[in-house]
């Protein structure tokens, strides 16, 4: 089992990732102007839409809620490559910089995945992508706190460990709705 989840895992990362470098070759690293809150708010953004389509039953504007996940997944690697490089003041970096900060995050956050894993023994095959979808949007209430607190808890892990688990959750989804082969 354990195979099985790491290997989805490593599938849904990589279509993310190759998302990712596409748009980066398009668009460069506009989002390097994003502060940590804008980037929080546009992984809300994502989250609400997918719960707001799980609630009505239906969607107006045709682009899947397995798109959503993934802006999930790489809106919250963009954030923790942020808080790597928050002394680094560039707007541009390239693809080739970027790659190895993103293999960094993704990889991290499979070994927690499996850490989690081991001891929750993979309960989240047997939850709904809906409850899913709400522990993301949990996760970002508590981010969007913590960032009104100026980063400061008390006995919280910071916003590093939520947007890993927000990742792992948005993964989660992707390979319950078939989106890892």
């Amino acid at each position: 089992m354990k195979t099985q989840t790491v290997s989805e895992y490593n599938q849904v990362i990589h279509l993310c990732k190759e998302l990712f470098k596409k748009k980066t070759i398009d668009y460069g690293t506009a989002w390097r102007i994003l502060r940590l809150p804008s980037i929080t708010d546009q992984i809300f953004i994502k989250a609400q839409r997918v719960r707001s389509i799980q609630e009505k039953g239906n969607q107006k504007v045709n682009d899947p809620i397995s798109d959503e996940f993934v802006g999930i997944i790489n809106y919250c690697i963009m954030a923790l490559i942020q808080i790597s490089l928050q002394d680094d003041d560039r707007l541009e970096l390239g693809v080739e910089e970027l790659e190895p900060l993103y293999d960094h995050w993704a990889n991290a956050t499979r070994s927690l995945l499996e850490n989690k894993n081991h001891d929750y023994g993979e309960a989240w095959r047997d939850m709904r992508v809906s409850s899913i979808t709400d522990i993301i949007l949990m996760k970002l209430y508590r981010v969007k706190q913590i960032e009104d607190n100026q980063g400061k808890t008390i006995v919280s892990e910071g916003v590093e460990a939520n947007y890993q688990d927000m990742i792992n959750y948005a993964v989660f989804c992707l390979i319950k709705l078939g989106h890892h082969a």
